[in-house]
């Protein structure tokens, strides 16, 4: 179980480095391309994929103990 909660936290972990490189590379959100509603979605998505996995991750390390 706890090789498991290391895989799924560092997925976790991508997605909280792509949330704040997409804030980055759009500047907040305030520069985006014609056509780049992704990038809004991507600003909803990453963040709640990110929480779900590090919850899952807490999950499964704890788990592993018992």
């Amino acid at each position: 179980m706890r090789v498991a909660a290391v895989i799924v936290g560092l997925v976790s972990a991508f997605f909280v480095f792509y949330t704040a490189r997409l804030l980055v590379v759009t500047q907040g959100l305030q520069h985006t391309r014609v056509g780049g509603q992704g990038a809004y979605i991507g600003a909803v998505v990453f963040p709640i994929l990110a929480l779900g996995a590090g919850l899952l991750a807490i999950r499964l390390w704890r788990r592993g103990a018992s």
